[in-house]
């Protein structure tokens, strides 16, 4: 089950919140997310379940021994079962085929390549229980020595399969005790309809643009598909990610938790330093924590950390050279950026600077988006215009068809909404009927957008969700 489907909608979650705020007692309410988080993540694979119970049993446990022995050196076996048992599944559901494909295709072997189904939000997940595990070690977070809280945690249906990646800190007091008010309910329903509005509207209409130009034979049929193939999915992967992320975050606020953001208006960042301080930061953050400041951060060799938590990058997307190079290709110009191309970037007007970073994410998407090699130079090398025209009639016609959308999706990409309600804010604030008057129609134009997203999804057909491969 997605997020953007009418059962959910008009079924799982209003069912689910009406259970939950008829009981009034704090551990039946955690009980009834934990039997709905189970219950919609059964609706990928049931027996994936288990799989997510048996995570939460590791480092609910690996939480416990860490505590009985704290001050001890065998306290660090804790974190070594955490890593190997939460790694290793992650490893064999996720990038056994690829490992065993590669060593075939090496050594010329012919070992049978395993076609396991990956558990959906298993990268979530597994990321979540390892930084609990590590930081209890660390003594930053208290250990959880109530299993259906943790399981809670671990299992929130609404942040589960797309993120954001919470770390337990972020919410254990909230597990305990927390509350929502009229405005956290409104603000959250809100803020879940502009999410649903990202994905049904701009990621799928880009999305279905994105697949017809970057979908050809030898070569893409002109200079102007594969460029436009290219932008339509790098608004389609945004508007999609963000999107679920947006309703993750709103359906937290509707259940009394705070969720961290995610996305910050990434494309309108001048370097791809700052743009990876705006795009998946919960993952960003993640990697920076446990991963290259334990190896050493900037203090010492820090080339070599760069270049491992950017292979890490790329290699958590997917099972496949691409993502590595994807990965790779945005640590290489990190460094490149930290060492001298950052001070000309600061030097130059920052119109230049923002083109160089809408250039040099565009090639980005272009390696994350072939997982076929030979397709993915065939569309670079239309992009610089090698054997084909530069425009052709069907993709002129096209991006005519849809212009309002792509306006509407570039529109949105900046900070547009943002500081209008800023600025009707700071106009309305010294006249109640002014603010009334802006937050009535606010609701009305909300209710409006869940409407038009509703008929949308009764007559769609394509409404893919990206991030469930990763």
């Amino acid at each position: 089950m997605v997020f953007s489907n009418l059962l959910f909608i008009y079924l799982f979650l209003p069912l689910c919140l009406l259970l939950y705020y008829i009981c009034k007692n704090r551990t039946y309410r955690n009980g009834i997310l934990i039997i709905f988080s189970l219950l919609f993540y059964s609706f990928g694979e049931p027996v994936w379940v288990v799989l997510l119970i048996f995570s939460a049993i590791v480092d609910y446990l690996n939480g416990l021994f860490i505590e009985k022995y704290r001050g001890k050196k065998i306290a660090v076996l804790g974190v070594i079962m955490s890593l190997v048992i939460n790694l290793g599944l992650l490893g064999v559901f996720k990038y056994s085929g690829f490992i065993i494909s590669n060593i075939n295709s090496l050594f010329g072997l012919s070992f049978d390549v395993p076609q396991l189904a990956l558990p959906i939000g298993i990268s979530f997940y597994t990321f979540q229980t390892i930084s609990y595990t590590v930081d209890v070690y660390r003594d930053k977070a208290k250990v959880q020595h109530n299993f259906l809280d943790f399981l809670l945690y671990v299992s929130m249906f609404f942040q589960l399969v797309a993120g954001p990646i919470v770390r337990y800190t972020d919410i254990a007091a909230e597990i305990e005790e927390r509350s929502c008010t009229a405005e956290d309910m409104s603000s959250g329903f809100f803020r879940f309809i502009i999410g649903l509005g990202k994905k049904v509207i701009l990621a799928n209409f880009t999305g279905k643009l994105a697949t017809a130009f970057l979908t050809f034979g030898d070569m893409p049929s002109s200079v102007l598909a594969a460029w436009s193939g290219v932008i339509m999915y790098s608004l389609q992967i945004y508007f999609d990610f963000s999107g679920y992320s947006d309703m993750a975050i709103g359906m937290g606020r509707m259940f009394g938790f705070n969720l961290t953001e995610n996305f910050n208006y990434p494309y309108i960042s001048k370097s791809a330093s700052e743009f990876w301080r705006r795009w998946h930061m919960s993952l960003g953050s993640f990697f920076r924590d446990y991963v290259y400041i334990p190896m050493g951060g900037n203090r010492r060799h820090q080339l070599l950390n760069l270049a491992v938590v950017w292979f890490l990058t790329g290699l958590w997307h997917g099972a496949s050279w691409n993502y590595i190079l994807w990965g790779l290709y945005f640590g290489v110009l990190i460094i490149c950026e930290k060492y001298f191309l950052g001070k000309l970037l600061e030097k130059i007007p920052a119109f230049f600077s923002h083109i160089y970073l809408l250039i040099i994410a565009l090639f980005g998407w272009t390696l994350f988006y072939f997982e076929d090699m030979s397709e993915m130079i065939s569309c670079l090398k239309g992009m610089f215009g090698q054997g084909i025209p530069l425009s052709d009639d069907i993709a002129v016609s096209e991006l005519k068809g849809s212009c309002f959308i792509i306006a509407a999706a570039v529109i949105f990409c900046c900070p547009v909404y943002k500081a209008a309600r800023d600025k009707i804010a700071v106009l309305t604030e010294k006249s109640s009927a002014l603010k009334i008057c802006s937050q009535v129609i606010y609701c009305v134009s909300m209710l409006i957008l869940l409407i038009v997203c509703s008929l949308l999804l009764v007559k769609q057909t394509y409404n893919p969700f990206l991030y469930f491969r990763y």
